[in-house]
């Protein structure tokens, strides 16, 4: 199977396409394909538990939830603030998942 690494920018304050988007995710991990979601920029808020429905759909349907260390905390969202299964990582991070083979990126 293809791994995916899907990049979401806006949030939940980018209203429905935010959503669409974690919709995407969630049926591309439920359909078996390893999907990281990785939230950076005014992204990271989708992290916050209650901000975006789709996440926790998108967690229990099998996908791994990064959020980028320095977009949160330039927003000031500590780790605790965050899902229990959200893992906060740095741009090393991605670059490496970008560099692994077969992976796809989107970027939203």
């Amino acid at each position: 199977m293809t791994a995916h690494l899907l990049i979401e920018t806006g949030g939940p304050q980018t209203g429905p396409a935010c959503e669409r988007f974690l919709g995407d995710a969630a049926r591309l991990a439920r359909d078996g394909h390893q999907v990281v979601l990785f939230l950076v920029e005014n992204g990271v808020t989708a992290a916050v538990p209650g901000t975006a429905p789709g996440i926790e759909t998108f967690l229990g349907d099998g996908g791994e939830l990064w959020v980028d260390s320095f977009s949160a905390a330039q927003r000031a969202l500590p780790a605790a603030d965050l899902t229990p299964r959200a893992r906060l990582v740095e741009m090393d991070d991605v670059a490496a998942k970008l560099l692994e083979p077969r992976v796809r990126a989107v970027w939203h």
